[in-house]
């Protein structure tokens, strides 16, 4: 079996190189799913369509992207890793590539909705919690950190050469391009993505001892289904699952659902042209990187309820204050786009650690999994309810105020997880 062959002793552990190919595959995913800010404009100008309309697509994707994260972890473990990701790729080129041969809303429905959210779905950041957990003993949270920043590299690469190429040569071009990207990723997975360790004679990074063998690959096959719904039933049952179900809810909402999909088109009603609000969006991208990164290494050190506590207190002060960014001048914009950006993944290596400290790292991808579909059913109601709300308000005003409002409950409410109701801690949640 190719998947038993040993890799030749290296002095860079074959860990990293897995860190790697996961952070190529999220970044493709990231930038396929970056487009849906692109094609508002485009769609609302070209067919007549309503933004509530195409809201609605982008909202079936995101919400598919959080949905299919448990399934995916589920998928992982009875196909492998590399089988998951290859399929998913394949899937986002062809929703991509098919995109610019639309031409009714039932189609971008299926192609955007179901096809590009499927195939982005299944390279959900429950993937990369997978890869932390398997690969990685030591500096877990720095990994978490660096694969959870891929989103905003995806970002920082493909926004602006997207929205440059849609203003000069169209929005169907810009699409092709992403779908291009895709398939490229698809041979460099295939031909270097691992599933575990032991499969090519390793322990994790970090730990020591022999090289192990290959593990016996179990005679009765797991059934993905039911062992996603298994946790999901586990979950259910636990206050902390709720809290980070909660909390990652309002994540979605004041991240990839409001101003991920909407903030170009707020710009636009203030006289911001496309390609200046994509760039402020890359530039999200850039302190993203950084923010996430730090994230990671403070979740290794320090007490991750209270990271989250800072990241949505200020997320939430940030989105208050938005608005009047955007009435105000270049200097406000540029203020709201440092403290955002640094900010806009940050939760996400604190609240794998807790999940992990709290379900065990064997169920973290699954687990995790479920947490994220609320980070996903929140972005998903936030990027219909904003299209909805700008449509009969006439201004964004409303929906970044409710954001501002959840941030500063979800600040509130992470401290209590991991807590008993007494209020005294447990080692499982700080650990």
């Amino acid at each position: 079996m190719a998947e038993a062959r040993s890799i030749p002793k290296a002095r860079v552990h074959y860990a990293w190189v897995v860190a790697g190919v996961t952070f190529l595959t999220l970044l493709t995913a990231a930038g396929v799913g970056s487009a849906r800010g692109i094609l508002i404009l485009p769609l609302e100008h070209e067919y007549g369509w309503s933004r509530t309309t195409i809201s609605a697509a982008i909202s079936l994707a995101i919400i598919l992207y959080g949905l299919l994260g448990p399934f995916a972890a589920a998928l992982v473990e009875r196909f492998g890793i590399r089988g998951v990701m290859v399929a998913a790729l394949a899937l986002m080129a062809a929703g991509s590539g098919l995109t610019p041969l639309m031409t009714a809303p039932w189609q971008f429905m299926l192609l955007w909705g179901v096809v590009v959210g499927g195939g982005t779905g299944m390279t959900a950041l429950a993937l990369s919690a997978i890869i932390t957990n398997r690969w990685f003993s030591e500096r877990r949270g720095l990994v978490q950190g660096i694969l959870s920043a891929s989103t905003s590299t995806g970002q920082l690469l493909f926004l602006p050469a997207m929205a440059a190429a849609a203003e000069t040569y169209g929005w169907r071009v810009s699409m092709l391009g992403i779908a291009a990207v895709a398939l490229c990723a698809m041979p460099i997975v295939a031909l270097l993505m691992r599933n575990r360790p032991a499969d090519i004679g390793l322990r994790p990074y970090g730990e020591t001892g022999a090289p192990v063998s290959p593990p016996v690959q179990s005679i009765k096959p797991v059934n993905p289904a039911a062992m996603a719904l298994a946790g999901l039933g586990e979950g259910i049952k636990s206050r902390n699952f709720w809290l980070l179900f909660g909390s990652f809810f309002v994540c979605g909402f004041s991240t990839n659902g409001l101003i991920g999909t909407h903030l170009i088109s707020a710009c636009a009603d203030h006289g911001i042209p496309e390609v200046q609000a994509a760039g402020m969006l890359a530039a999200m991208g850039i302190f993203d990187i950084l923010g996430t990164t730090a994230s990671g290494w403070l979740s290794d050190r320090y007490d991750s309820r209270y990271l989250l506590f800072w990241y949505y207190g200020l997320r939430g002060l940030s989105l208050i204050y938005l608005p009047y960014a955007l009435d105000t001048s270049f200097f406000g914009l540029s203020l709201f786009t440092l403290f955002y950006g640094l900010d806009w993944i940050a939760t996400v290596p604190p609240t794998i650690r807790l999940a992990s400290n709290i379900f065990g790292r064997g169920k973290v991808g699954i687990m995790f999994g479920w947490i994220f579909t609320g980070h996903q059913i929140g972005a998903s109601i936030a990027a219909l309810g904003a299209g909805a709300i700008r449509l009969d308000y006439g201004s964004y005003l409303p929906a970044f105020v409710i954001a501002g409002a959840l941030c500063l409950v979800a600040a509130a409410a992470v401290l209590a997880i991991g807590r008993k109701r007494h209020g005294q801690g447990i080692a499982a949640a700080t650990a």
